[in-house]
């Protein structure tokens, strides 16, 4: 996941065919360090988002628009002065550097042709926008850059704009073949270093991709690489080089555990066919990435005051139940002295007075055993005092064989609730949660407020054999989904003995293929506490032998006739519907 200099080359390929020949009719600062700027022309009216923010830079066009200020800060109206209704010239990348330059034409106060350059460098916390003249000179900058701050390159007002050179890296697209081999053949490090530390604008996955390609190691010592994989690893660098020349690039964006986890604006082989989605353009593949990050980092910061609850509650429960099931182990010995009572009244006739122990016959196990006793009790007495300790123990017994029942599914019905906040996507998946949470006890629902509109709705997913598969979200989802959706011969899937969600299969009344077992098998497995393991237990059987016992947790059913399969986790080709 990395804004290198491969896709940079992407993005200004697509800038070119967009925007060249076009006028800037409207700039925005929508945020302190990002420019929005409408363009029109032959391409109708588009949007170039470009911002220098030092944790997610990007330069992308997009049709969505933002809310700016009401007053535009000083770099957004000194653009205005000089951009307004410019002409785009050229759109270009310095090698594959993580720089793109625009050359705009426009008129001046007196009616001259003038032109300037508005540079964009994508550089992580060393991010920036900046204005220059036609001389280089810089004429401002989204931020200012002083000598105290950077002492390779002042970016200031009157210095002339340069690309600094701080790292000693060879340009991909001027290398010949034999160079490449030898740029890699000089370094001493794991070979997929060596590629992105000895090129410029190659990041660590595009590099553990180009190994991928050639067949070699990534981590073997480039030094030590031999001749012929030396060989391919230059082939598949001048491969790329070519690709990039001939802007031959392949959008795409990799998903592991249903989430965008990589993107590249190159083919990434090294992953399964039905983990990657194309798209057709850069700022297309962009957008929709950000997006869903953006979605799932919102979903993480909103739900974070229900985690809290949820992991306090878990927390104390968990304590709760070591201590009764300790509590529980004390009372093992209440047996012991039914027996040493029962032992006393029937042969403590001939104990003598004083006596600190008694042999006697254990007629449940026909062995002798020693009772102890205390020397200044009779044995009736003796007798009494355990008969008294049995009777206390007993009840302890009985009271901690519920008690522990009930926090042992107060534990499982947190630890469901926990899973639900895992594979919560939207902001509506979290309303069901937080109900759930209230009725509960675990929140105060604040008075005179109604009960939040339930919208959320269970996962949809298509078999390869064109059946429906539904997965709960959480423990009201699951309820609804087994008793109020299925029907008595859909079939259900549940992890076995581990908290999770349920997923029923509509069978139509039809005996399923194999492949629809295992493919609800999986999507069991990746929607519960054991998501990510290689193999997972999962219980299966027609929805018709699934109860629900009475006054039981939501979500939780019962059920005594079913088969097992042992699957992974994996739900990558599994067709999600919206």
């Amino acid at each position: 996941m990395a804004f290198d200099g491969v896709t940079i080359a992407g993005i200004v390929s697509e800038l070119k065919d967009k925007l060249i020949g076009n006028r800037i009719y409207k700039i925005a600062q929508p945020e302190k360090d990002e420019l929005l700027l409408t363009v029109k022309g032959s391409c109708g009216q588009v949007r170039l988002l470009m911002s220098a923010d030092a944790s997610l830079p990007l330069l992308y066009l997009t049709q969505q628009n933002k809310t700016s200020p009401m007053t535009a800060p000083n770099f957004c109206m000194l653009l205005r002065k000089h951009l307004q209704n410019a002409r785009i010239v050229s759109v270009a990348q310095p090698g594959l550097e993580r720089i793109v330059r625009f050359e705009l034409e426009h008129l001046n106060e007196l009616g001259d042709l003038c032109r300037k350059y508005l540079i964009i460098e994508l550089m992580g916390k060393h991010s920036n926008i900046i204005f220059c003249d036609d001389k280089d000179m810089i004429i401002d900058s989204i931020k200012h850059i002083s000598g105290m701050v950077s002492s390779v390159r002042e970016v200031l007002p009157g210095r002339i704009y340069f690309i600094p050179k701080t790292q000693d890296k060879a340009e991909l697209l001027a290398c010949t073949k034999d160079e490449m081999a030898a740029v890699l053949r000089a370094k001493n490090v794991p070979l997929f270093k060596a590629v992105y530390t000895g090129f410029t604008g190659i990041s660590p996955s595009i590099a553990q991709e180009l190994c991928y390609r050639a067949g070699v190691d990534a981590d073997l010592p480039s030094a030590g690489v031999e001749a012929e994989a030396l060989e391919r690893m230059a082939s598949v660098l001048t491969s790329l080089a070519e690709d990039i020349k001939n802007t031959n690039f392949d959008y795409n964006v990799v998903y592991e555990n249903n989430q965008p986890v990589e993107y590249a604006a190159v083919r990434l082989s090294s992953y399964k066919e039905e983990q990657r989605r194309r798209f057709e353009s850069v700022s297309a593949l962009l957008e929709y990435y950000y997006a869903e990050k953006n979605t799932i980092t919102r979903i993480r910061q909103r739900s974070v005051d229900l985690r809290k609850i949820v992991a306090t509650a878990l927390e104390r429960n968990v304590k709760k139940y070591d201590l009764q099931i300790k509590q529980l182990q004390d009372t093992e010995k209440r047996e012991t002295y039914r027996v040493y009572g029962e032992l006393l009244n029937a042969y403590g006739y001939g104990v003598e007075a004083g006596a600190k122990s008694m042999e006697a016959l254990n007629y449940y196990t026909d062995q002798m055993i020693t009772i102890p006793l205390d020397p200044m009790l009779s044995a009736g007495e003796n007798a009494k005092k355990y008969f008294d300790k049995y009777q206390k123990l007993k009840r302890t017994y009985e009271a901690l064989t519920t008690l522990t029942k009930e926090t042992k599914e107060e534990i499982d019905h947190l630890s469901s609730i926990s899973i639900s906040l895992d594979i919560a996507l939207k902001e509506e998946d979290l309303v069901q949660i937080k109900e759930e949470l209230i009725e509960s006890g675990y929140i105060r629902r604040k008075g005179g407020t109604k009960r939040e509109k339930i919208t959320s709705k269970p996962f949809h997913y298509l078999s390869s054999d064109g059946y429906h598969i539904y997965v709960g979200k959480n423990n009201y989802q699951n309820e609804e989904l087994t008793f109020k959706f299925a029907t008595g011969n859909d079939w259900w899937f549940h992890t076995k003995g581990i908290p999770g969600s349920h997923v029923v299969v509509k069978s139509n009344g039809e005996e399923l293929p194999d492949r629809v077992f295992e493919e609800a098998g999986k999507l069991a497995a990746h929607y519960s506490q054991a998501r990510g393991q290689e193999k997972v237990e999962i219980d299966y059987t027609q929805k018709k032998n699934v109860k629900k016992p009475n006054g039981s947790k939501p979500g939780f059913v019962v059920y005594y006739t079913n088969y097992s399969l042992v699957i992974d986790s994996d739900i990558a080709g599994i067709v999600q519907i919206e």
